[in-house]
């Protein structure tokens, strides 16, 4: 599957257009190599690390979409590798080992 594509099925690119340009900007990297064109393809198991609306995504590819469908479709397809927590909320309400609030 091409990276563009893929981008757009899995709702980390809102057009298709926007997807190509992501990927021929040559700010993202598969597998730790430099991406510069859109019709790089992706394998299940590559490592994608993607520039988003306020810091760096690093994801895993788990399984290629087939279309793109609703999100929580398509957050099935991928894992979030950069231990970002989903809800910041609670990350800045997070408890060490010993139950004490990390952030006072």
């Amino acid at each position: 599957m091409r990276i563009d594509k893929l981008l757009w099925y899995l709702r980390l690119a809102r057009t298709r257009p926007v997807a190509q340009a992501m990927a021929e900007e040559g700010h993202m990297r598969l597998n730790g190599r430099r991406i510069d064109r859109a019709h790089q393809k992706i394998a299940l198991g590559d490592v994608l690390t993607v520039p988003v609306a306020g810091g760096v995504r690093v994801i895993e590819v788990l399984s290629l979409p087939v279309r793109r469908g609703p999100a929580s479709e398509a957050q099935e397809c991928y894992r979030v590798l950069d231990g970002r927590p989903a809800d910041p909320i609670a990350a800045a309400h997070s408890l060490d080992a010993q139950g004490r609030n990390t952030h006072p």
